[in-house]
């Protein structure tokens, strides 16, 4: 299946990166629309950009270019004494493990570019041959669309897959089109076409006390915050009432901006998010507290039909879209440049289970008096668990039996907690053909596949936190478009290493939530609001958006671009969407499902001719 050629239309956001070759200049990308062209020294085009935000920083130093690309507070002058340092391109590295905030960093040395995102997922680079010539972009459907590369229906049915596990979902969705793994960099050699990776960034040893360890990620947040709000004018914060959100806005008060705080109530009357939102906001006498009734929230499944925003791969993240956007207008209106979220707090301020698959051999009397806490809290019985704990398969071994499980019901709490992660499942609506393939990828891609860290549960981290950034990715994309663009602090390198590095025995317990980052916020949020033990669920929301939406969902299995592709059977998924109450519902998810098809959808929609 071919994608249309496509150029970056009004709003989008994107940037290239073109090699100091002549052919570069036949497939620099949508220069005409450029908001910043940087060049070589040889005037030939290096960086061409559309950001509607403006977050760039470019320096240069005779022929040595050097530009930091999205939040990040370095200056033009700082950055331009880095780019005079310069003799390699391995030389950026010390820059890329020092600098708070979350952007893309890409340089110019000797006629070698380099170019990378972070190590945490949220910012991506990708690459593709054009014309002879290798372009670098951040977006995979800008670099297709200049290639007139094809979609591939494999990488279509492999999104499908829930969970995606490592590595597939670091395939792009288009055939001729690579990426870059967050943990490396890109080099493209001055010839303009070879390439190679090599490795910037290592996980920290998880090593420090939590009193050591929850100074240093108070520290860290406290600098990602404040990289947002130093430009100062206004800015907006969720202020759920949960602990992640409201350690933002507490710390965005202290900074230069004027804040505003955000809160949607939620429809079931025991979520008491709301009332503990209007405590913190309480202690904040400096900060608009602003809020809607719940009524007015769209709910789960809403306005799927209507998207249209290009994103360059398919996420489950457009459930909650429309609900994620509908109070930015309201907020921009109040004068906000910026949306700041807790988003990410539930995956760096907490850790997984896991742990104690590691833990166990290590200090065993300690780890079952922990695993006796978590049976308690799970309502699991110990065979599960002794399993789990027993199984010593290497990652690709694991990875390679999921293959044949595909079809299995999803598995136990006990399992997944404790495993390398949550085995992949594909439903009864997804077609053998679709499962075939799947299957193919997984197993094309076991033999080589190593995990993103040693011991089961840093693994498990990691992956936890980049499968989350690439959903918040896509909903940074499509708040930037619209012109409020959102931001996650918690999703920042230097505030995930600083919680990484702490002992995982301080990080997770069953007798105490997020332990290193109440340690952290002491003495900055507010102590009656550290104290909270409840965590709202959104059952009844899901539920409701279910029932609400159900035509909308049957409308979009009437003429549906999977079924065309011969990846669902839209007649079973016709079915549910009338029954939106079947137990069948209750052990499977829609989400992959509904996120590829309204990706396919939006993609055929937002591509014009280039």
């Amino acid at each position: 299946m071919s994608a249309p050629n496509r150029t970056p239309g009004h709003g989008e956001v994107g940037f290239a990166v073109l090699p100091d070759c002549e052919g570069a200049l036949a497939v620099a990308p949508f220069r005409g629309a450029a908001d910043l062209i940087v060049t070589h020294a040889s005037g030939r085009p290096w960086l061409v950009a559309r950001r509607p935000g403006g977050e760039i920083t470019a320096a240069e130093a005779g022929p040595t270019r050097l530009a930091v690309i999205g939040c990040c507070p370095v200056t033009a002058a700082e950055l331009t004494l880095e780019a005079e340092r310069l003799r390699d391109v391995a030389d950026v590295d010390r820059l890329a493990r020092r600098l708070p905030g979350s952007f893309h960093l890409v340089a110019s040395v000797d006629g070698r570019l380099r170019a990378q995102g972070s190590a945490s997922g949220m910012r991506l680079v990708f690459h593709a041959v054009v014309a002879g010539v290798t372009v670098v972009a951040d977006r995979a459907d800008l670099l297709a669309g200049l290639a007139g590369a094809e979609l591939d229906e494999q990488q279509v049915a492999v999104r499908l897959l829930f969970p995606v596990p490592h590595p597939l979902a670091d395939t792009p969705m288009w055939r001729g089109v690579r990426s870059v793994a967050p943990e490396d960099y890109l080099v493209v050699e001055p010839d303009g076409v070879r390439t190679r990776q090599s490795r910037w960034w290592h996980p920290p040893e998880p090593s420090r006390s939590i009193a050591d360890g929850a100074v240093r990620a108070g520290q860290a947040l406290a600098e990602a915050v404040d990289a947002r709000t130093r430009p100062g004018g206004v800015v907006s914060c969720d202020l759920s009432g949960g602990l992640d959100s409201t350690s933002v806005c507490f710390l965005a008060a202290r900074g230069n901006a004027e804040v505003i705080a955000f809160t949607w109530p939620g429809l079931d009357d025991a979520d008491d998010d709301f009332a503990w939102a209007r405590r913190a906001a309480a202690h904040l006498p400096g900060v608009v507290h602003d809020s809607l009734p719940a009524e007015r929230s769209p709910l789960v499944y809403a306005g799927l039909r209507d998207i249209d925003d290009a994103v360059d791969e398919p996420t489950i993240g457009v459930m909650d879209q429309a609900r994620l956007s509908a109070h930015l207008p309201r907020l921009a209106a109040k004068g906000a440049r910026l949306h700041l979220t807790g988003i990410g707090g539930d995956h760096v301020a907490w850790c997984s289970d896991a742990y104690h698959h590691t833990l166990l051999r290590r200090r065993p009397l300690f780890a079952l008096g922990r695993l006796r806490g978590y049976r308690s809290l799970w309502h699991s019985p110990w065979m599960p668990m002794i399993r789990a704990l027993a199984d010593n398969r290497p990652y690709h071994a694991w990875l390679a039996d999921a293959a044949d499980d595909l079809r299995s019901p999803m598995a136990d709490v006990a399992t997944t907690g404790l495993g390398w992660g949550m085995p992949p499942r594909l439903f009864p609506w997804v077609t053998d053909e679709a499962v075939d393939l799947a299957r193919g990828a997984l197993l094309a891609a076991a033999p080589d596949a190593r995990p993103l860290a040693p011991t089961r549960g840093l693994h498990a981290d990691l992956e936890q936190i980049r499968s989350s950034n690439r959903i918040i990715r896509h909903w940074e994309q499509i708040t930037a478009s619209a012109g409020l663009p959102i931001t996650s602090p918690f999703m920042d390198d230097r505030v995930i290493e600083a919680f990484l590095s702490v002992r995982p025995e301080d990080r997770v317990t069953p007798w105490s939530y997020k332990p290193v980052l109440k340690e952290a916020m002491r003495g900055v949020v507010a102590d009656e609001c550290l104290e909270r033990t409840t965590k709202a669920q959104s059952a009844l929301d899901d539920a409701e958006g279910l029932r609400e939406h159900r035509g909308d969902l049957l409308a979009l299995w009437e003429d549906s671009r999977l079924a065309d592709l011969g990846l669902v059977d839209a007649r079973q998924l016709r079915a549910l969407a009338v029954r939106p109450s079947t137990p069948d519902l209750s052990r499977a998810t829609l989400y992959t499902t509904i996120g590829c098809e309204v990706w396919l959808r939006a993609l055929a929609r937002s591509t014009t001719p280039a």
